[in-house]
């Protein structure tokens, strides 16, 4: 269950110290109801304010933090004949794709991937490891990097973020009506909040934080397709297809920081009830979707 999101460590990291935060201002005290009951409909006000801010402030630094985390360095001005190539390759796609030319990047590792990310279409970052340089032919890259272009001509970032800012805001209410109940009917505590509420509430947000992963590692696994599909429309079918079965061969399926597993090309092997958190969907089957849509 390592990877049970696209920035879910960062996303329930401000969501947590958000919520800490405000209770020891006493935000929070404007949701009580003359100090007896929660009021439901500020507490759902409060909930989208607060759930959206922490996805759209985790997207926002996506890319310092891509950058941090995987120690990515952005070419500038390409330094051999392979950086020319890569920073050329992007900027055909994304023209191509109809979007801006994203920062291109090269990170230090010995595993073949590569992710995208950044705030919108027309403010992205596409990086590709070392070992992805070393070990794919060009036209094998060539597919790769036209799969995470397409992730940023999808506004996949952003609509992950919408989605994470929805289940935030549900995570955030009910983790508070849980932890209501738990003060009021089991503690007995008659008014304002008792420890029983706040632990509660916190125990009952990381619970509900990493549940409602499911619904966006589901939403992560269909996007995989779509961006598969638009990697074969750019640089062609049978590269995108020899791309996935290098990945196969050569690494099986390689890792990235958790905050950054559903960025990549490749996601984390998951079977049975792990299957349920892992951003992308089996190798075979996206070589098998590529296939059939032939």
């Amino acid at each position: 269950m390592k990877r049970i999101a696209l920035f879910l460590a960062t996303n329930l990291a401000i969501i947590v110290v958000l919520s800490i935060t405000l209770r020891l201002l006493g935000v929070e005290r404007i949701l009580d109801e003359q100090g007896v009951n929660l009021d439901l409909n500020s507490l759902l006000v409060f909930a989208a304010v607060f759930g959206f801010g922490g996805s759209f402030l985790s997207l926002a630094i996506s890319k310092w933090t891509a950058k941090r985390f995987t120690g990515a360095q952005v070419i500038t001005e390409p330094r051999d004949a392979r950086e020319r190539w890569l920073l050329e390759t992007v900027a055909r796609q994304a023209k191509a794709a109809g979007i801006g030319m994203p920062e291109v990047a090269i990170y230090p590792s010995p595993e073949i991937n590569a992710f995208a990310t950044g705030m919108s279409r027309n403010n992205a970052l596409v990086a590709v490891s070392a070992g992805l340089l070393d070990n794919m032919t060009a036209d094998e890259a060539e597919a790769v990097l036209a799969h995470e272009v397409s992730h940023v001509a999808n506004g996949d970032m952003v609509t992950l973020a919408l989605i994470q800012g929805v289940v935030n805001t549900f995570v955030i209410f009910l983790s508070r009506v849980i932890g209501q109940f738990v003060d009021r009917v089991v503690f007995k505590n008659e008014r304002g909040h008792g420890p029983a509420f706040w632990i509660t509430t916190i125990v009952a947000e990381l619970v509900l934080g990493i549940l409602a992963s499911i619904i966006v590692m589901w939403f992560s696994r269909k996007r995989e397709f779509r961006a598969d599909a638009g990697g074969a429309a750019l640089a062609g079918r049978e590269k995108m297809i020899a791309a996935l079965q290098r990945l196969k061969v050569s690494a099986g399926e390689a890792e990235l920081p958790d905050q950054l597993a559903a960025f990549g090309i490749s996601g984390h092997i998951g079977r049975g009830l792990k299957g349920l958190f892992r951003s992308h969907p089996p190798l075979d089957e996206r070589i098998e979707a590529l296939r059939a849509s032939a």
